[in-house]
């Protein structure tokens, strides 16, 4: 029996699309080599991988007259006009360039952990360094953040606490000014008070001497009268005893 035909679809599964192309690639390269053998026909083949390899096949020995020739028939008569150093310089660049760019593409899938494959024991060391250098230079950025936002707050404790002890002195000279006024207030509110109890003391002062004699003549305890008993003990003495 012989093969089915082949669906013209991308093959999902990753080990057969690289052994499909590898084979295809061989045999593409092998018919451009016999069309330009049997035929003499000038021919040129450029294939790229998906990993950005470059596989080439050129009848002439230069493929950069072919491309040149190329360039002629299909871009018209401007670029006819350019020389031919220019064309080179610029499709060198456009390679280099090319190159840059896929590496860049390649090196980005393999940090994501896609591709590896391909990569010898070497490459994937080399690519577990670069790992753990961004790894370390992330860890470093994000300490010096946390120590940055550290530095801040303790700053803005730094500035309440000063602003909290400002509070508190100000808070202490108001209770103190309080406290002044409130003493002057009982002080002019004494006088009175302290004079009434002056004239008291002086009264009973008086009252220490339920004895005491005015005028020339003595009179006995004996002759007052026992209904002035309760004045004398008080210190009066009538004039009308005496």
């Amino acid at each position: 029996m012989g093969r089915g035909r082949v669906e013209l679809k991308r093959i999902e599964n990753k080990i057969n699309r690289q052994v499909t192309f590898a084979k295809r690639r061989n045999g593409l390269l092998k018919k451009a080599y016999e069309l330009s053998v049997l035929c003499d026909a000038e021919v040129a083949l450029i294939v790229f991988s998906t990993r950005g390899k470059l596989y080439e096949f050129c009848s002439t020995s230069n493929m950069l007259k072919t491309l040149e020739r190329y360039q002629k028939c299909s871009y018209g008569v401007e670029d006819v006009n350019k020389p031919a150093k220019e064309l080179e310089s610029s499709y060198r660049e456009y390679l280099k360039l090319k190159a840059r760019f896929e590496t860049l593409q390649r090196t980005q899938r393999n940090l994501l952990g896609e591709d590896l494959g391909p990569l010898n024991t070497k490459d994937l060391e080399q690519l577990e360094r670069q790992l753990e250098g961004s790894l370390k230079l992330v860890r470093s950025t994000k300490t010096q953040y946390m120590l940055d936002q550290l530095a801040d707050l303790q700053n803005k404790e730094h500035l309440l606490l000063e602003a909290n002890r400002t509070l508190t002195i100000k808070l202490d000279e108001i209770s103190a000014r309080n406290q002044l006024r409130q003493w002057e207030d009982g002080e002019q509110s004494v006088p009175y008070g302290h004079q009434q109890a002056h004239s008291q003391g002086l009264f009973h002062a008086l009252e220490c001497n339920p004895t005491l004699q005015i005028g020339y003549n003595s009179v006995g305890s004996d002759q007052i009268p026992a209904s002035s008993h309760s004045q004398q003990v008080n210190g009066f003495i009538p004039g009308w005893m005496l």
